[in-house]
């Protein structure tokens, strides 16, 4: 339902003035800079179509808006100036207590200060949010309690494993070791097949490809043993190497 049209000339007038000064009490008191600021930042013009977009939530339609604003040019309540067939609408800016340049200093010091006390409040947040932290990270009492019991219980294992290496008591029984090895020996035997199989596709690819093999590999991101440090014969010495120690 629309608002009745005594009501339609209140709306726009508060709307064209809150445009000046749309701020807060509390707000323009505890930091007058900032007000002023504002006041200049909202201080513009506006024409019908301004005013009826940002009153659509009061359910007014533009003829109602223009008829509203006219009405208030003609009371004296606001200002406006003719552009061709435009009207600008303005709040008069006499009803306005505009500081002096005093004033103005006033509040620029006054803003200042206050700046100064934000950062401080800010600094102290951030000090305390890291405590907190900090202070999260910690281990409580009870996790400190059930991590130590629990590498008492590694060391105690460690010890009787040590103590055991100490008395000569073998470990590994010989089944347990050959059945080892074998696993291992294979493993080695499929690598070495896997990089016949891979150099004969490589080299039958590369064979009549007009890239460069080495540019072709990067692009591909194709890896050598080599070229992430393992080397295929150290793996391979090591069953010597248990062989000769056995």
């Amino acid at each position: 339902m629309a608002p009745k049209a005594d009501n339609t000339e209140g709306i726009v007038l508060n709307f064209v003035n809150e445009s000046v000064f749309p701020l807060l009490p509390n707000i323009a008191s505890s930091c007058a800079f900032l007000s002023v600021f504002f006041w200049i930042a909202q201080n513009r013009p506006l024409n019908v179509q301004n005013a009826a977009d940002a009153l659509q939530k009061f359910n007014l339609k533009k003829a109602a808006v223009q008829k509203a604003l006219d009405n208030l040019c003609d009371s004296g309540k606001i200002s406006f100036k003719e552009y061709g067939k435009q009207k600008i609408y303005l709040a008069r800016q006499d009803q306005f207590d505009i500081p002096d340049t005093e004033e103005l200093n006033r509040m620029k010091e006054e803003n200042a200060n206050l700046q100064e006390k934000l950062n401080e409040q800010k600094k102290a947040i951030s000090e305390v949010e890291a405590e907190m932290k900090s202070l999260q990270s910690n281990l409580t009492m009870e996790e400190i309690h059930a991590k130590e019991s629990k590498l008492r219980k590694e060391v105690d294992e460690m010890e009787k494993k040590l103590i055991k290496l100490r008395e000569g008591v073998t470990l590994v029984s010989p089944e347990e070791r050959k059945a080892i090895e074998g696993l291992y020996s294979e493993s080695l035997n499929q690598w070495r097949r896997r990089k016949r199989m891979f150099r004969d596709v490589w080299d039958a690819i590369t064979e009549n490809s007009p890239k460069n093999p080495k540019e072709f590999k990067e692009e591909l991101g194709v890896e050598y043993d080599e070229d992430v440090g393992v080397n295929f014969q150290s793996f391979a010495d090591l069953i010597q190497h248990g062989k000769k120690r056995r």
